[in-house]
């Protein structure tokens, strides 16, 4: 891809995206004072890319690698995000261990992914579509009402479907127990 071709592919598939990007890195990682130098680290990475035009989902690939630049700037600092956090309420911050899931830990995350994704497969297609839109890429309900061409009361609607439904998947299969009042109004 020549460089004429990539700042065009960067002009359409990414720039758009920066005012959401900067809300986005102030949300997770407000520990980070200047979110300028981690724009133009994101950006830099982004224009390494051999042939970005292959990527199927640019706006995804732009908050992944936000994040990562994120993470790499934490560590170079060595900053830790519960920072702040700790010294601003007067507490000691203590280092976290991470130790690595057990396997049963494993296999009951993969386990909720499969019921999770069974679940979303259950629900009519607009639903999951605005559920994932919602959920897993963080989207607003403007921002899906935009994208999808439907009203923003639409997208409420298929929320909560999306949502009920989901909840009496897992109902269904003993996953979660219904609340006594819940039972009460469904009965």
């Amino acid at each position: 891809m020549s460089s004429a071709e990539k700042a065009r592919w960067f002009s359409e598939h990414v720039h758009p995206h920066e005012p959401a990007l900067r809300a986005y890195l102030s949300k997770r990682f407000p520990a980070l004072r200047d979110h300028d130098d981690l724009v133009q680290e994101t950006y830099a990475r982004l224009l390494r890319v051999e042939d970005p035009g292959r990527l199927a989902h640019p706006k995804a690939f732009l908050f992944t690698t936000a994040r990562n630049a994120a993470i790499d700037l934490f560590r170079r600092r060595n900053v830790h995000p519960h920072d702040s956090l700790a010294e601003s309420e007067g507490l000691i911050a203590l280092p976290l261990l991470e130790t690595p899931p057990t396997v049963v830990e494993t296999l009951e995350r993969r386990q909720r992914r499969e019921v999770l994704t069974e679940a979303l497969r259950a629900l009519p297609e607009r639903c999951r579509e605005v559920m994932l839109l919602r959920y897993l890429d963080g989207c607003s309900g403007r921002e899906i009402s935009e994208r999808l061409n439907i009203s923003l009361g639409t997208v409420k609607g298929h929320l909560l479907k999306g949502v009920r439904d989901c909840a009496r998947f897992f109902e269904a299969r003993g996953l979660v127990e219904t609340a006594p009042e819940m039972k009460e109004k469904t009965s």
